[in-house]
């Protein structure tokens, strides 16, 4: 493993955020490989792709991915996929994906993938996810024997789309004590919603297993309302469109008033976490109604309304980013400090699905390392 992270820089007092301890809620296997990765694996397999040469394919994702419309962005994962049906391809993606965390400073991650979607060279769902779980093994080992520590977790994905949710839940829940902390649905939102896939998120429940759910991306506050409701979910995925459900009144040219939804009230009160994804959230037009530069993404007015709010990269390879970049970009548009990066890791480490120990001592990992910051 050598890996040279970039370092990016808090404005103002300098310090350093990639250095910083990271946790990562929201980050995509299939949209986490390294270009140059892709180019070997497509060979073993007969892949073609759109360019041969590392540094051109990651401006064509790059490219591609900004389209502002989540069906466009989602196209690109024809070709992630499809260097990823082999027990090499799956456990030689994980063990990568561990070390590119590790050295952009996250300590613990949750990563997320759909076993459906990896089963074309005759894996079986089981065999899938075991090879993930190799390599995620890996990987931890690898950066273990830099000095440094991270601790990883796979969450399941179901394509809402399809009609596997059941399937997928067992096999989360079969693989609970093998890696395996949490249950989400992802793909295509919009006609799509929770409710398709009650059966799988009543499973869940009988069996005490946590989701999170893409809600609030590519739909709105309907989506959001199935997530909470009909999957239960602990979390949203970006969830960013509960901004709709915010209101403002003005009474003059100084005072204004915000009045909550009763769904940005639930979400709130019950310390819902927003998975939140800027880079992301722009690319996809999640944030189309409100503007189309991160000055106009609603994830200030979500911190200053008091709502349990993440930053997270989503799929780093799309949208060239690192969750070291996410924060400098964030730090630079709202003006936040080094207090308010810590209270978003403590966000995130309280929303993990980690035993309530593991969350504490996750917390105090963090508290310590910014305080040597």
């Amino acid at each position: 493993m050598n890996i040279v992270p970039t370092d990016y820089l808090l404005p103002g007092d300098g310090a350093n955020i990639t250095a910083l301890p990271k946790v990562s809620l929201h980050d995509h296997l299939d949209g986490g490989l390294r270009a140059q990765t892709i180019i070997e694996l497509a060979e073993s397999v007969s892949l073609e792709l759109p360019e041969t040469d590392a540094v051109a394919l990651g401006e064509w994702f790059a490219q591609k991915s900004d389209s502002g419309s989540l069906v466009e962005y989602l196209k690109t994962f024809d070709i992630t996929t499809g260097v990823m049906q082999t027990q090499e391809g799956l456990a030689r993606v994980a063990r990568e994906f561990v070390q590119d965390l590790a050295a952009d400073g996250v300590i613990y991650g949750e990563i997320r993938w759909a076993p459906e979607q990896h089963l074309g060279h005759g894996l079986s769902l089981d065999e899938a996810v075991e090879a993930v779980q190799e390599g995620l093994d890996a990987g931890v080992e690898d950066v273990r024997n830099t000095g440094r520590r991270i601790r990883v977790g796979q969450l399941v994905s179901a394509m809402r789309h399809a009609d596997r949710g059941l399937e997928i839940a067992e096999l989360a829940v079969r693989h609970r004590t093998n890696g395996v902390v949490g249950f989400d649905i992802a793909g295509a939102e919009a006609g799509f919603p929770a409710g398709r896939l009650r059966d799988a998120f009543d499973y869940l429940a009988r069996h005490l297993f946590p989701a999170t759910v893409h809600a609030g991306e590519a739909d709105g506050l309907d989506s959001i309302r199935g997530a909470l409701f009909d999957g239960r979910a602990l979390r949203l995925g970006h969830g960013v469109r509960l901004a709709e459900d915010i209101s403002f009144e003005s009474e003059d040219d100084e005072n204004s008033y915000v009045t909550l939804g009763p769904i940005a009230q639930w979400v709130k009160d019950r310390e819902i976490a927003l998975e939140l994804s800027p880079q992301s959230n722009l690319q996809t037009g999640a944030i189309a109604a409100w503007g189309d530069d991160l000055i106009d993404h609603p994830f200030d007015l979500f911190y200053q309304l008091g709502f349990r709010v993440t930053v997270n990269t989503d799929n780093r390879l799309m949208s060239n980013t690192s969750l070291s970049k996410e924060l400098a970009l964030l730090s630079e548009t709202f003006g936040y400090d080094l207090s308010d990066l810590e209270v978003f890791q403590l966000n995130a480490a309280a929303a993990s699905f980690l035993p309530l120990e593991d969350r504490e001592d996750l917390a105090d990992q963090i508290s310590a390392g910014f305080e040597r910051a």
